[in-house]
């Protein structure tokens, strides 16, 4: 039996993401620029993502655990190259050694699981602040992965969104680092990372937020497109008397006579109730607010000014990824990876 599409959808836009790639390929200067495609490609779907980018020739991918990789694995192909960033567990270790990913490895623990497994090449993180992942900078780390072929030795900024000191001691210890530890590769910068400078690079450089339509910085402004953009049917149309109200506990009432359309997207979408009394659609350039709170399910959005809409029509969710960070409290993080599986995703 053939299903129905579904209420609400995404429409992404393959050429802003390819375009945000390239951007990011050139400003990090000479290292081959991979791709962050963790949380299924920051809530687009991984493969989707992953296929268009090796189409334009991006090399490198990262995700976050061994399900995410068996995901991409059907896809890998000589010169691809996939890494698990949080490494391998006693758990993953039968689909690791098979796999043709590579586990960074974050810990002692991993560097000996895997040594003494006989696993092949590696990745290895180091931890130079951030306290997350990783083995510690200041410890005997060549010492600590002798006798492992690790293909790329990567660190993770913690600040490169801002202008901090930390960025540079990161950068200094890193670059420490890559003089005693031997490794084929080494990577630093994420997105923003790649904005503070093409020092920043080394060999490969792993944009995330950045290609799904994220700024990370200011130098990215202008240069970074969208890509995502929701979209929701209308399920009903009605008019509001003046004094009724909208929405779980009454929280926006009509001054006047309204018109109101029902939309099928709510918080089970990740559409957050942040965005209550504050979001916003669109349909041909015409503002339609958000009124009441956002449920589960369900938000209504006042249509007053469009009288040629009704059941069944298609609005655009006001979804720019910094005014809906201001709008909703959510960084744009939360609102990429957060989109729920109950949308369709088109990608054009």
């Amino acid at each position: 039996m053939d299903i129905a599409p579904a209420p609400l959808r995404l429409r992404l836009d393959g050429d802003a993401l390819v375009s945000n790639w390239r951007w990011l390929a050139v400003q990090g200067g000479s290292p081959a620029c991979g791709a962050a495609v963790k949380a299924d490609g920051y809530g687009l779907g991984a493969v989707g993502v992953t296929t268009r980018l090796m189409r334009a020739g991006c090399r490198d991918f990262f995700v976050s655990n061994w399900a995410e990789a068996a995901v991409l694995e059907p896809l890998l192909e000589d010169g691809i190259s996939l890494s698990v960033l949080h490494g391998v567990r006693a758990e993953d270790m039968a689909q690791a050694l098979a796999s043709p990913a590579r586990p960074v490895l974050c810990s002692p623990t991993q560097v000996a699981r895997w040594r003494d497994a006989g696993g092949g090449p590696c990745d290895v993180m180091v931890d130079t602040g951030m306290n997350r992942l990783g083995l510690d900078w200041r410890d005997d780390v060549s010492g600590q992965i002798e006798g492992l072929a690790v293909m790329t030795l990567l660190s993770h900024l913690s600040c490169a969104d801002e202008d901090s000191p930390v960025n540079v001691e990161q950068f200094a210890r890193f670059r420490h680092l890559t003089r005693r530890v031997r490794a084929q590769r080494y990577s630093l910068a994420n997105s923003a990372g790649i904005c503070l400078g093409a020092d920043y690079g080394f060999d490969l450089t792993r944009p995330g937020l950045a290609l799904y339509g994220g700024v990370p910085r200011a130098e990215a402004a202008g240069h970074i497109r969208q890509v995502v953009h929701p979209q929701a049917q209308i399920i009903q149309r009605r008019r509001v008397q003046a004094g009724d109200a909208v929405g779980y506990n009454a929280t926006w009432q009509a001054d006047r006579d309204r018109e109101i359309a029902t939309l099928n997207i709510g918080y089970a979408d990740g559409y957050r109730r942040g965005f209550s009394g504050r979001g916003e659609a669109h349909a041909d350039g015409a503002c339609l607010p958000l009124l009441g709170r956002v449920s589960m399910d369900l938000i209504g959005i006042d249509v007053s000014a469009r009288p040629d809409l009704s059941e069944g029509d298609w609005v655009d969710i006001g979804y720019d990824l910094g005014a809906a960070s201001a709008q909703s409290g959510l960084s744009p993080y939360e609102l990429l990876t957060g989109l729920g599986r109950r949308f369709d995703r088109l990608w054009g």
